[in-house]
């Protein structure tokens, strides 16, 4: 990255430490000495982030598998936390695919290979996110209308990524060859704008036909790995919670609310979310976890399912991912991208 995409991530988790900081501070009761947790629960939540880390590495992995395309495990766990690094340090998670992209590359596979992994993974995500949503209303029915709500609009946000896929497949059926259509050129997408439009095309089809042509077996598999990352991800918080003395605080908001924390986050435009999870956090959760541990569980929550993967990001493949994004960055400058890869975010 370029020196001013570093300043912006610098001061965007400057700010989300602050505002950590802030609500911690404000939310303190006086009249209560300061909260530990012990080294067994930290051992506990220690085991549960490197479990749903090594989950997700068994769904890529696995992902490959089923496509007929020969990836190790060490790669798929290496590209997994390398996308946690290069999605954590830029606005809206953008680096995370061109991060595992070039970790990909660099370990010997092919472009076509690589885009097909990256496909399939994400299909699976959105396809395991909405069982999980699914399940979680079921489970939480009697939750209150707000905390269904939160379910019905992670799964509606998943529907909405496959359908938009859908969309895509259609359209790269008609309009990957040949000039842009009279829809097209009302949008200005005409010359080497509608060329890009058609390799992106081309290269969902591709991706498409590839996943199509999955093995059921290790799909299911892979499916089972990405709900399975899904579950250990959203118990960090319950057992968090539940570790530093309050048993009694309903399972319901410590479960539902952070699936939508953790997932809407996509659509912060900060690096790290600049604050927003935190303040989110507290508008939602402010109620539920007594002020006594409030300020104890963000900052154990937000390390568990953040910091940490930035930390084994980084010791992973650190290097690999900044070079990904200072040649993402050059091709911006340029107006070039790769010749084989479309940007994909989720």
């Amino acid at each position: 990255m370029n020196i001013k995409r570093w300043l912006f991530a610098i001061i965007s988790f400057t700010t989300a430490i602050g505002v950590s900081l802030y609500i911690v501070i404000s939310t303190w009761p006086r009249q209560h000495a300061a909260v530990s947790m012990g080294v067994a629960a930290h051992g506990v939540l220690l085991c549960i982030a490197l479990s749903e880390l090594l989950a997700r590495g068994a769904k890529v992995w696995l992902s490959a598998i089923a496509m007929r395309i020969p990836m190790s495990y060490r790669l798929a766990l290496r590209a997994s936390a390398g996308g946690d690094f290069g999605a954590a340090i830029t606005p809206n998670k953008t680096g995370a695919e061109p991060a595992r992209y070039l970790i990909m590359t660099e370990d010997g596979m092919r472009p076509a290979q690589i885009l097909l992994v990256i496909y399939a993974e994400l299909f699976l995500e959105m396809i395991s996110l909405a069982l999980v949503a699914v399940a979680l209303f079921f489970l939480f029915r009697n939750a209150g209308s707000t905390l269904i709500g939160v379910v019905g609009a992670v799964g509606l946000y998943a529907i909405f990524v496959l359908g938009a896929g859908a969309i895509a497949w259609i359209l790269s059926t008609r309009y990957a060859v040949g000039k842009p259509p009279g829809w097209a050129s009302r949008f200005g997408l005409r010359g080497m704008r509608w060329r890009k439009v058609q390799k992106a095309l081309a290269t969902m089809r591709t991706a498409i036909d590839g996943i199509r042509h999955m093995r059921v077996g290790m799909t299911v598999l892979a499916l089972l790995a990405s709900i399975l990352h899904i579950g250990l991800r959203i118990a960090i918080l319950p057992a968090i919670v539940y570790s530093l003395g309050e048993t009694h605080v309903p399972l319901a908001p410590l479960v539902l609310w952070p699936v939508a924390l953790m997932w809407g986050s996509a659509l912060a435009p900060l690096p790290g979310g600049g604050g927003a999870i935190e303040v989110a956090f507290k508008a939602a959760l402010g109620h539920s976890i007594p002020a006594r541990i409030f300020g104890a569980s963000l900052v154990w929550w937000r390390f568990y399912t953040f910091y940490l993967f930035i930390l084994l990001g980084a010791l992973a493949a650190g290097g690999t991912v900044l070079r990904a994004l200072r040649d993402d960055d050059e091709n911006d400058a340029n107006g070039t991208g790769s010749e084989d890869a479309a940007p994909i975010t989720v």
